[in-house]
């Protein structure tokens, strides 16, 4: 996306339902999809990403305090979108955690050999 003027797009439009790029192309994917892109692989990103979240909405606990959270959907918007970066640069970081540690055991068992 050319963006030369480095402001952040507007996905959500003036007006409710115009312009609403970003929530079209997610209704846009099949439940099957969205279900492989929403699950982590590992239990380490999980908790990455619930850090992420915590660290972005505040970290007070539950048990001790009535949370409620309110925003704009502009706001709301940028967390969606700050919280989709996220998870693919965690995604991104699994994938070649596990593609190293491949060729590590693959090199240690030509080694053996």
């Amino acid at each position: 996306m050319n963006n030369p003027s480095g402001n952040t797009p507007d996905f959500w439009g003036d007006k409710q339902g115009d312009g609403n790029a970003l929530m079209d192309y997610v209704q846009s994917m099949s439940p099957e999809t969205v279900s492989q892109l929403s699950r982590p692989v590992s239990k380490d990103v999980m908790q990455a990403m619930e850090h992420n979240i915590i660290g972005l909405l505040g970290g007070l606990p539950a048990q001790h305090f009535d949370i409620s959270v309110t925003t704009s959907r502009e706001h709301l918007g940028r967390l969606l979108a700050s919280a989709m970066m996220s998870g693919y640069f965690l995604k991104g970081a699994e994938q070649r955690l596990a593609f190293e540690e491949s060729l590590v055991s693959a090199d240690s068992d030509l080694d053996s050999e």
